[in-house]
């Protein structure tokens, strides 16, 4: 299939590398961007076509990525607004709902809308689709295809669920690193030298989501495997306990959610 991404930032750039390593070919990419040096990055790095701004050229595609600042995906709309005719669009600008997309643009019935995280950036993502009633099997599997180029998929039967996928897996990278953070810190006041604390926290964090991933048991299991009565990891876990660490990180995933809600009533405003 032909794609066009309306925006060509990091996301819109690793979706391309992803799906030009699964096999598709640069002539059927296409990019609208409005800086000349971004477009000129986009085409020697990737091989793809470019356009300053939306034509019927640009969005002569099967489907268009809207992958633009959210504050800039109205007026983009509206320019495409007079262009669609058959493609699937998918939306994949955070706080943008799928029902006001769709208003700018006439009632488009053919949209999807897409929360990848940063870990897309090295195809590793978690993005929660959504779709509109009018979007098909076949626009539910190209949308799939494009942004399992990047890493996993899951689809959502209410739009809403974008607000909580926003707010685990969107913000989720910034958590992990604020607590890997936190573990280099600690290393460093014990002693070490800050580039052999970046190396314990980070692979003492990559190793044990390995380990989760591979393993049956759930999390509170392994967990207290590594619990043992009396031992260092206890005086820590109690430590975290009594400072209720757990029920502020689930507080501030909810906090997150809301500002999602919240995000999404500010950008649907005409």
């Amino acid at each position: 299939m032909n794609i066009t991404f309306i925006g060509g930032g990091n996301m819109a750039g690793a979706i391309i590398g992803g799906l030009l390593n699964r096999g598709y070919a640069a002539g059927t990419l296409r990019v609208v961007e409005i800086a000349p040096a971004a477009r000129e990055r986009l085409e020697q790095q990737f091989g793809v076509r470019t356009y300053a701004a939306v034509s019927p050229a640009a969005v002569d595609s099967d489907c268009i990525v809207f992958a633009v600042k959210p504050q800039q995906v109205r007026e983009a709309a509206i320019a495409l607004k007079p262009l669609l005719s058959r493609q699937l669009v998918i939306s994949i600008a955070a706080g943008i709902r799928a029902t006001d997309l769709s208003r700018w643009l006439g009632g488009y019935p053919k949209l999807a809308r897409a929360m990848p995280n940063t870990p897309a950036l090295v195809g590793a993502g978690c993005t929660g689709l959504y779709a509109l009633p009018g979007a098909g099997s076949e626009d539910k599997s190209r949308a799939d295809a494009i942004l399992g180029a990047v890493g996993s998929t899951l689809w959502l039967e209410r739009e809403e669920q974008l607000d909580a996928v926003t707010a685990v897996s969107g913000s989720g990278p910034a958590y992990v690193f604020y607590f890997v953070e936190a573990l280099q810190q600690a290393a460093q006041e014990l002693g070490f030298d800050p580039a052999t604390a970046r190396q314990l926290a980070l692979g003492t964090f990559s190793g044990a989501v390995k380990l989760a991933a591979g393993a049956s048991e759930d999390l509170a299991t392994l967990r207290a495997r590594v619990t043992s009565k009396g031992g260092t990891t206890e005086r820590a876990i109690a430590c975290m306990d009594a400072d209720q660490i757990r029920e502020r990180i689930v507080a501030a995933v909810h906090a997150a959610a809301q500002r999602s809600r919240e995000l999404g009533v500010e950008f649907g405003r005409d």
